[in-house]
């Protein structure tokens, strides 16, 4: 089960809370390619190497979510491969998927005070979170 303070403590021990640079600490190869519409991004563990695989085609509020989104799988659920799907995640969100998610939120607005008044939609969009993923919180 997904707690945030996973999240703090890793924004504590790399003094960031950018996917990238996260993932770089622990040894995670970030790469950006073509990948097919329905995939976003993947995170995979082969031969001892972490790569988190990241759709060039998404704009790049997407692309870091996707990142943070994966680094959410591999920091909640090692040992074990997951895809960002659109049509599972932001369709019919398994456990994991929401886990991913909520890590990623978590993580992209660390920091970020919510301003009196201002509606969490806001709050989230402030914090370049995909629209998509806020429809789903």
């Amino acid at each position: 089960m997904y707690d945030s303070k996973t999240t703090r403590k890793l924004i504590r021990r790399y003094y960031s809370s950018c996917p990238y640079e996260i993932a770089a600490s622990l040894r995670i190869h970030v790469r950006f390619d073509e990948l097919p519409k329905s995939v976003r991004g993947l995170y995979s563990k082969t031969l001892g190497q972490r790569f988190i695989v990241i759709s060039n085609g998404l704009t790049s509020e997407w692309q870091r979510f996707v990142c943070a989104h994966e680094l959410g799988h591999a920091v909640l659920h090692p040992g074990t491969n997951y895809y960002f799907l659109t049509a599972q995640t932001l369709l019919v969100p398994g456990k994991y998927e929401r886990e991913a998610n909520r890590f990623a939120c978590d993580l992209l607005t660390e920091g970020e005070v919510i301003r009196e008044s201002e509606p969490l939609e806001t709050f989230y969009s402030r914090c370049k979170i995909p629209r998509e993923i806020i429809d789903k919180l």
